[in-house]
């Protein structure tokens, strides 16, 4: 009995599948393992098609497969890169297709580094590299620009500082005003716009000659909006010169790289773009005495070249080819001259030559004997064409009588006759008729209409 009973005990044996295994580790995982953080460094970074991330997280000893869905990576700040340090947030769970547990990750923070600031470096070396903060590219402001765009936030002191210094230095300065939002979700994307507004009404009546782009200061996160890549983009693409004035003087935006002229305050902007009237006229008075002098020195310059050409024997030397040119050009004109008066003393005398024997010459004689040949030569053609027509019709008439003495109708005078079917044809053979068929004889004068009562060959 006691064994019975301990031989009831045993459990029964249980076998799991893989999949049952692989699904109960996931359950296990997921439960035990929601909202935590691993720091490491990334390894095996990918970037696929489908805007997910997949990437490896390792360190001296371990390493952990992670992936991040297109839902969370395009709200990171910064871009995952190989040899990158890391925080992630996220859930453990198993990849059943390869029974491989990965993190799932829901948050990427730079270990060190703010993200933000992260995003920053990694931003300015790429656009660093695609050249956008070259001089060379950076336009000059307008001398004296008439109409000027400036964006900004229609709330902000900086525009309010803008606008008073403008109308101090110029009050009858037009200015444009692009209403943005300076921070915040969109604001970028706003700012972009403004910027490829005033870059396509360039050209138009709306057009403005530089533009100001405007903002106070903040912290990183306040100012962000001037750090994203599409800002960048639209200002290197702008047809007009761009001042950034963003933040205050030890701030430093990616617009401040990439705009033609960086100003330290939004009130220093508005300077560098309208001078005052007094610093207006003083460049003006400058410019002046630089283009005299600069005119004085090209006049002393090119009358030192000309004194050194007139004593050059090269100078000297063309000189003395122009007067032997002009005496040879005197020469062959007076023979010119005397070969034409030579030539028309000839043509002269040949006509007076030519109109002497002609006036020797009596016309209507020689026209009276053409008219006499003439004359003799139709006679005689007259008369040859008559002896030839004459013995052409006594041919014809020869050829006339030997048709007639050759023709069939001198053969029917001798007694011949010719006989013709009902279809009018010739019967040259008794087969060609039947007896009873009617037929047709032709005389020498008149026809016979017969029957034929027989046929018999010859």
């Amino acid at each position: 009995m006691a064994s019975q009973l301990q031989f009831n005990l045993v459990p029964e044996r249980r076998v799991w599948t893989v999949s049952e295994l692989t699904a109960r580790i996931r359950e296990l995982l997921t439960a035990a393992f929601q909202g935590l953080w691993v720091e490491g460094e990334i390894s095996n970074f990918r970037d696929a098609q489908s805007g997910h991330l997949y990437f490896t997280l390792k360190d001296e000893k371990a390493q952990v497969r992670c992936v991040c869905f297109r839902n969370i990576a395009h709200r990171l700040k910064f871009r995952p890169e190989d040899g990158l340090k890391v925080r992630v947030r996220g859930s453990i769970s198993v990849y059943e297709s390869r029974g491989e547990y990965q993190v799932y990750v829901e948050n990427i923070e730079p270990a060190g580094l703010g993200a933000l600031q992260l995003a920053f470096e990694q931003l300015k070396k790429r656009l660093e590299t695609e050249g956008l903060f070259h001089p060379e590219r950076k336009r000059p402001l307008p001398l004296l620009p008439l109409r000027i765009g400036v964006i900004t936030s229609p709330q902000a002191a900086a525009l309010r500082d803008i606008l008073r210094i403008l109308r101090r230095r110029f009050p009858n300065v037009r200015v444009l005003i692009y209403p943005v939002r300076v921070q915040g979700e969109g604001a970028a994307q706003e700012i972009a716009e403004a910027l490829r507004y005033f870059s396509a009404a360039a050209a138009g009546a709306h057009g403005v000659d530089v533009v100001i782009l405007a903002r106070g200061g903040g912290s990183l996160e306040d100012l962000w909006a001037f750090n994203e890549e599409i800002v960048a983009r639209a200002i290197a693409a702008s047809l007009v010169p761009i001042v950034s004035a963003v933040g205050h003087e030890t701030d430093f935006t990616i617009a401040d790289f990439v705009a033609d002229v960086r100003a330290s305050t939004p009130s220093h902007a508005a300077e560098l773009v309208l001078q005052t009237r007094q610093a207006f006229d003083q460049q003006i008075a400058q410019f002046r005495v630089s283009m005299a002098e600069r005119l004085k020195f090209l006049l002393v310059h090119r009358r030192n070249q000309l004194h050194e050409l007139l004593q050059d024997r090269a100078f000297q030397r063309a000189e003395e080819l122009v007067r032997e040119y002009r005496q040879r050009a005197d020469e062959l004109s007076l023979r010119l001259a005397d070969g034409l008066r030579s030539k028309i003393a000839m043509l002269r005398e040949r006509f007076t030559e030519a109109r002497a024997h002609i006036a020797s010459v009596d016309l209507r004689a020689r026209l009276s004997a053409m008219h006499q040949r003439s004359e003799r030569s139709a006679d005689n053609l007259r008369a040859r064409f008559e002896r030839l027509l004459a013995a052409k019709k006594q041919i014809l008439e020869k050829l006339v009588l030997q048709i007639e003495e050759r023709g069939p109708l001198r053969i029917l005078e001798r007694g011949y006759a010719i006989v013709y079917d009902a279809a009018g044809q010739v019967i040259r053979s008794f087969d060609q008729v039947a007896p009873g068929s009617e037929v047709s004889v032709r005389l020498s004068r008149g026809r016979i209409i017969a029957d034929v009562k027989r046929t018999e060959p010859t």
